[in-house]
């Protein structure tokens, strides 16, 4: 019977390793492998874009559309979504080993090489973009690849790291999935499209300014000018109140283009909750009071997350 336990022998050397483990240690380090490749792709990034695809998809189609579309955007979504971030990963290697939340992240952490990485990225991108130049149409695989250039390119690359603006022009990136899940069903853009994209648009700010506020030190570190780390409590305040109303308002504005009180209600009701705690959190601020910007961060994934389930279910009834 073999032992799984280390075995010294009498001349006081080192353990000698069993059978067992020698042959354990290669598994654990595939699965260290494969957990960092798919770390890089910010899963809980994916699986936030595909909560407003779907819903996207329903409204677009007046119902449920085919689960096979379904079924290849959400696929080519999840790997263009994983592409831009492995590649983001890429490019933001050098500040992120300078920020307590993101150094132990493959490429700071040397889990995997930056060679790998990009090789990684492109390959998800081409395959992404091919998935769906072949299953869907052109439209939809355009705005797939332009997603993914413009997050990398244009505000990775650029926005992030030279305008306080960097959030409100990278917000287009994760409205996305909302054209592209849309323009897969009918292969053109209608103004309820649009009307959700300004809904995911103005989203980002009260969704990303809390969790900005909450590692500005981490920011100022690696020289990113995030809104909450340049300028005062008053302006980082009044941009959340502002795209905090901006995107209840739109979602309001949806309901009169054809939706019905099924999605109206609940939408009333947690955009309601969403103002007061965007409020609540800048009264916090202004008052010099103990912050907790992240209250307000994980309740606007909630609230967004109803939404779309609304959408979907006013769509399907």
């Amino acid at each position: 019977m073999i032992t799984e336990r280390p075995v010294s022998n009498s001349a006081g050397q080192p353990p000698v390793r069993t059978v067992a483990e020698e042959s354990a240690k290669p598994r654990r380090d595939v699965r260290a492998v494969v957990a960092a490749y798919v770390a890089l792709t910010k899963p809980r990034i994916v699986e936030l874009l595909l909560v407003t695809t779907v819903p996207a998809m329903m409204l677009a189609d007046g119902g449920m559309p085919s689960l096979w579309l379904v079924a290849v955007v959400l696929i080519g979504g999840s790997l263009a979504a994983g592409a831009a971030s492995v590649l983001n990963c890429y490019i933001d290697r050098d500040i992120d080993q300078l920020m307590r939340r993101t150094k132990r992240r493959p490429l700071p952490a040397h889990t995997v090489s930056p060679r790998n990485a990009l090789i990684f990225g492109l390959v998800l991108a081409a395959v992404s973009t091919a998935l769906m130049v072949a299953f869907t149409n052109l439209l939809a695989a355009g705005l797939t690849l332009a997603a993914i250039a413009y997050y990398d390119l244009v505000y990775t690359l650029w926005l992030k790291r030279t305008t306080t603006a960097n959030t409100f022009w990278g917000g287009a990136c994760g409205a996305a999935p909302v054209l592209i899940g849309w323009a897969a069903v009918t292969g053109s853009l209608a103004p309820q499209a649009w009307a959700l994209f300004a809904v995911v648009f103005f989203w980002q700010m009260p969704h990303f300014y809390p969790l900005a506020m909450k590692y500005k030190d981490d920011y100022a570190r690696a020289g990113i000018p995030m809104l909450p780390v340049v300028a005062s409590a008053r302006r980082v305040n009044a941009e959340i109140l502002v795209f905090a109303w901006l995107t209840v308002l739109t979602s309001l504005a949806l309901w009169p283009m054809g939706m019905s009180p099924i999605y109206g209600v609940p939408t009333l009701v947690v955009g309601g909750i969403f103002l007061v705690e965007a409020h609540k959190l800048c009264r916090r601020v202004r008052r010099g009071e103990a912050v907790k910007p992240m209250r307000l961060f994980h309740w606007s994934t909630t609230y967004l997350t109803i939404l779309f389930a609304a959408v979907a279910v006013d769509a399907l009834i």
